[in-house]
């Protein structure tokens, strides 16, 4: 015989709705305090990951990750030197001027900000340069700094690649213009080379 549960005794609450009583059923009290206790993180979790801090959101780490990842794929297309058909030539790939973005990202916007608008750096997405005469200057000032310090060379921190991509993506944000409390710095310059088509490879008979 199945044991029949005795509901009337049981605790309920004062509400009622249409007859319909409620029974008393508080919940556990580890839930309540595991509830309070994510409040109470929600805060410090907010100012590390969305206070526009570099490095820190999602999709910064993701593009730092990506970026260590792309080192492994570096083989795919050998050792790039930073001239001028190299940089006119993967400033117009997609693919890899999001792997420079990524370095951009990772390592840059402290100074020029997260779009290139320039913060403590200069604008990068205007037509105005001082360090920058033609497209394989922007590689040689990743390399080797520029004024006096104020830049860093990063010739020691990066992959040649990824200087030669970064140098890639910072040149496509010329002529953006994105608004930016910098004023123009520097002297206007011709425009960047266009890239060299390819050849595409005969098949070996």
């Amino acid at each position: 015989m199945s044991q029949v549960t005795n509901y009337d005794n049981a605790p309920k609450t004062d509400h009622a709705y249409d007859g319909i009583e409620e029974f008393d059923n508080p919940l556990p009290g580890w839930w309540k305090w595991l509830f309070v206790a994510s409040i109470a993180f929600s805060p410090f979790y907010f100012l590390f990951y969305h206070s526009g801090a570099a490095g820190r959101s999602v999709e910064d780490r993701y593009g730092i990750a990506l970026a260590e990842n792309t080192r492994l794929q570096f083989a795919e297309i050998g050792d790039l030197t930073p001239d001028e058909a190299t940089l006119a030539s993967y400033m117009n790939k997609p693919n890899w001027v999001r792997v420079g973005q990524s370095v951009f990202k990772a390592n840059c916007i402290s100074c020029h900000g997260r779009e290139g608008e320039g913060q403590v750096g200069p604008n990068l997405t205007d037509e105005y340069y001082k360090n920058v005469k033609n497209i394989e200057d922007i590689a040689k000032v990743i390399i080797n700094g520029a004024g006096g310090g104020a830049m860093p060379k990063w010739s020691d921190r990066l992959h040649p690649n990824e200087i030669v991509l970064v140098s890639a993506y910072v040149a496509t944000l010329r002529g953006k213009d994105i608004e930016s409390n910098r004023g123009p710095e520097g002297k206007t310059i011709p425009p960047w080379p266009e890239p060299i088509e390819e050849e595409p490879e005969t098949p070996e008979e």
